[in-house]
Formats: C-alpha cells, sequence, structure tokens
C-alpha cells in the first residue's frame, strides 16, 4: 500500500496519484478505547455516519457525526463544527481524519461488518500475545549470529 520510497517528494507523488480504493484506506482514524478491545483493531477507515471525537486544532474536545468524505482532498467534514466566513455564512471546515478518533462506527453497511470481522480475525490468527499489566512484552528475541 506504502511507496517503497522514503523520499519525501515521492511520498507527495504517491498520495497525489493514489487510486480510489487505496485513499480510502488512507482516511482511517484511531478508534476509542472501548472499540479497541472490542474490535481488536486500533484504527479503521472513516466513513460517513461515524461518532467521531476531534482531538487536535480550534475543534478539540468537540463531538459529531461524519457529514461528508472527501477522497480527492483526504478531508472529512464533521456535522456541528463549523466556522464563519466573511460574508456572514456558515460552512463546515475540512479535517484530517488523524486528527479524528472514532467514538462510534456506523454498521448499517454489511461488507463494513464482514471487513471488521476480518480485521480482527487477521488479529486473532498472528496469535498476538496479551501481556501481564506491567511487563514489557519482547518480540523477536532471537539473537543474529
Amino acid at each position: 500500500m506504502q511507496p517503497k520510497s522514503k523520499k519525501p517528494r515521492k511520498q507527495r507523488k504517491f498520495l497525489f496519484s493514489a487510486p480510489l480504493h487505496i485513499r480510502r484506506k488512507l482516511l482511517a482514524s484511531h478508534l476509542s478505547k472501548e472499540l479497541r478491545q472490542k474490535y481488536k483493531t486500533r484504527s479503521f477507515p472513516v466513513r460517513k455516519g461515524d461518532e467521531v471525537e476531534i482531538m487536535r486544532g480550534k475543534f478539540k474536545k468537540k463531538k459529531g457525526k461524519i457529514s461528508k468524505v472527501d477522497l480527492k482532498k483526504y478531508k472529512v467534514y464533521v456535522e456541528g463544527i463549523t466556522v464563519k466566513r466573511t460574508d456572514g455564512t456558515e460552512r463546515q471546515p475540512p479535517l484530517h481524519p488523524s486528527n479524528l478518533k472514532i467514538i462510534n462506527l456506523n454498521l448499517e453497511d454489511k461488507r463494513r461488518v464482514k471487513s471488521i470481522e476480518r480485521k480482527m480475525k487477521k488479529e486473532t490468527r498472528h496469535g498476538k500475545i496479551e501481556a501481564p499489566a506491567g511487563a514489557p512484552v519482547l518480540e523477536n528475541t532471537k539473537k543474529r549470529v
């Protein structure tokens, strides 16, 4: 999904020329602690109807439902979050999904439910071991010769 290169120029080119099916995955937000425990995953792509909390910026700690997802600009619009224009009208400011936290998922779509289940199976299949509280988790403890 991500480009092989570390160069910023190629990273930007990848973002701007990415096809829609990859753009959708790039528009992902972290899940709340409750959802993270329930679905065994840290983040998930945002969708219209998801309830989110804004974590960064001017609207920090405000909550609302996603009203629009703009794949072209990599932005999300949240109901109830508005900015006044100079002519007096109000509009929704575009927010980047990395600055949001999903509180409640919109599970009306059966395909989305299946993808969540698929992701849960993938996490359990990899055999992630729950360590006791306070114990450091050591992965890949083998020494290379």
